[in-house]
């Protein structure tokens, strides 16, 4: 068998990482595209290779040269490499190679596992092509399967906008050819419609004429969308990094801190309602999507109205946000000269505001005489209320009496998660009886169920302090698409509702769940849609139970043990769907029975 590999290609969605740097020289890992590519080969014993290059062909051909001596490399030129596609390419590999052996056809964007190859050219198919069920973020050509035959092939360009692609199947770009279908059928063709009639096109049209025409049987062996990856710009190096290199998983997702929908993951770590919002919600939004994304969305008043709307709160007192992270620079500005106190353990934020701040324990239960002797020193409290990582909440009755008894200190109530709790939210103390030294921030996107829209909220009756805020707010602060949002779930809040009070129900359940688990020290009781747990320093085996759920059953949860101090291993874990809480809670017993 001999191995035809298409490398002409500029790559100019890789740009600017091309731009000295031939595409297959680029690194996944430790090793290049090309190195996989040739070295698995090698290991399948295919040691005969043409090579069609292009850009910085040297560069190419010096690398491979230095690097696979064992290989017999014949190279052919696409000089003409900018101006047409794969279909010119392999046109030129069938006019100047001999065609003597079963042909396997790879492209040169793909990093894929090793067996990978092994499904071609074992495939008892002497035409083969590899597929993997389509799924959103896939590029290219996808075919049509009638069992493992495929009936219809769609390149690119036929991909309208009433084209349903998630019944069809992606190409891989690795085929194997039977030396006979090369020179009776495709060849000929293929070289005829290139040199006659479009040579930037695909080849996989020709195939598509030849299936078309009944000439050849083509069949398909399928492959998990797991065991392979086409790299076509920069952020695909990076997914295909998180694929095939386990040891970079659990930092991949730590540094990004969000872009998750590349990764095949269950989310636990980071928090959303997951029964909101609903599907006649979503199907609302995709419907008024076009619309929405052609307009831009209101100035701050409408927002501020369209939100008390949702939330029965005087707009007076109300500023909307992109997400509630937008306040805390704000509110540096404000009051970074004056001296916090801040619950421990808690999230970074708040220690950001203030430039000298002491802490008070909320990790067990709250201690109302720590906190009364360090309030009196302090100048801005802060409240994060139900706490977050703990899951722990304090009354907002004796929030509020605070509040009373110290009217020249300033109080920061964040509230994000009140609606998983049982405590009703300070605003309607605050509603009935306004306070000058009370502002309250809410994520909404934790609690409303899309965080990518971003949308959070403050709520002050201090009207200068709201004006100074008001004043730091950008034109146009809100997208059109989470402006709308709020629109709708005004006709949706019953629904909402019942999302809370299922996933309070849930949450229960899971920690109960939870507590089953021999190894967990301490599962913490949880007001939130979140749950914390303690695993004692002595079982080092599992202190790294991120990465090892990660890499073995594909779950992220959030170490949090940095935020507290007696060394033990502490994680928190998003409440989800009772069928994923279930496959962390099976993943957590089998890490059990190894330790024992």
């Amino acid at each position: 068998m001999k191995a035809i590999i298409l490398c002409a290609g500029y790559g100019n969605r890789m740009s600017p990482l091309t731009n000295g740097t031939h595409k297959t020289l680029l690194k996944v890992g430790s090793e290049t595209i090309i190195d996989r590519i040739l070295n698995s080969l090698n290991n399948n014993n295919i040691l005969k290779v043409v090579i069609v290059t292009g850009y910085l062909d040297q560069q190419l051909k010096r690398h491979i040269n230095e690097n696979h001596k064992n290989l017999i490399v014949e190279y052919v030129h696409n000089n003409r490499y900018r101006e047409t596609n794969n279909i010119f390419s392999l046109a030129l590999a069938f006019e100047q190679t001999l065609i003597d052996d079963d042909i396997l056809l790879i492209e040169s964007d793909l990093i894929y596992n090793k067996h990978v190859l092994n499904q071609a050219i074992n495939s008892n198919y002497e035409n083969v092509a590899l597929v993997s069920p389509y799924k959103i973020g896939m590029d290219g050509t996808v075919v049509q399967l009638s069992s493992q035959k495929i009936v219809n092939i769609f390149p690119p360009h036929l991909h309208d906008e009433n084209f349903n692609l998630f019944d069809k199947f992606k190409t891989l770009n690795i085929y194997k050819f039977s030396k006979e279908f090369c020179q009776k059928e495709f060849k000929k063709l293929l070289i005829h419609y290139a040199r006659s009639v479009d040579d930037n096109c695909y080849y996989e049209l020709i195939l598509g004429i030849i299936i078309y025409m009944q000439r050849q049987d083509v069949f398909a062996e399928i492959i998990d969308n797991n065991d392979w990856f086409e790299v076509d710009d920069p952020n695909d190096l990076e997914n295909a990094l998180f694929q095939f290199n386990t040891d970079e998983r659990i930092n991949i997702l730590n540094k990004n801190f969000g872009g998750y929908w590349h990764f095949d993951i269950i989310d636990f770590c980071f928090i959303r309602n997951v029964y909101f919002p609903s599907k006649s919600v979503m199907a609302e939004l995709k419907n008024h999507m076009p619309n929405l994304l052609q307009n831009y969305g209101s100035k701050q008043r409408n927002l501020n109205q369209k939100l008390s709307y949702v939330l029965q709160y005087s707009s007076e007192n109300l500023i909307a946000l992109n997400g509630a992270s937008q306040i805390y620079p704000i509110l540096k500005n404000i009051w970074r000269d004056k001296k916090g106190l801040i619950p421990n353990p808690t999230f970074g934020e708040y220690y950001r505001i203030f430039n000298n701040f002491e802490t008070y324990d909320i990790t067990l239960e709250f201690k109302k005489e720590e906190i009364r002797s360090k309030i009196e020193g302090s100048e801005v409290v802060v409240f994060v209320n139900p706490n977050n990582p703990t899951g722990s909440i304090i009354e907002s009755n004796i929030i509020w009496k605070l509040v009373n008894t110290y009217p020249n200190k300033k109080f920061i109530i964040d509230e994000s998660f009140i609606e998983f709790s049982n405590e009703k939210s300070i605003i309607s103390l605050l509603e009935t009886e306004p306070k000058n030294n009370v502002i309250v921030i809410r994520s909404m996107s934790k609690s409303y169920g899309l965080p990518g829209i971003r949308i959070g909220f403050v709520y002050t009756t201090n009207t200068e302090l709201s004006k100074t805020i008001s004043d730091e707010i950008p034109i146009w602060n809100m997208n059109s698409i989470a402006e709308f949002y709020l629109e709708i779930i005004l006709k949706n809040k019953r629904s909402l509702k019942q999302s809370f009070e299922q996933t309070k129900t849930d949450r229960d359940v899971f920690i109960e769940k939870l507590k089953t688990i021999p190894y967990l020290k301490n599962v913490f009781d949880s007001h939130s849609n979140f749950i914390l747990f303690e695993i004692s320093k002595e079982n080092d085996m599992i202190a790294n139970l991120d990465d090892i759920l990660l890499n073995k059953h594909n779950i992220y949860i959030k170490n949090v043990s940095s935020k507290f101090k007696n060394n033990n291993y502490y994680f928190r874990v998003a409440v989800r769907l009772p069928q994923e809480n279930e496959l962390l809670i099976n993943a957590l017993k089998t890490l059990s029975l190894s330790t024992q």
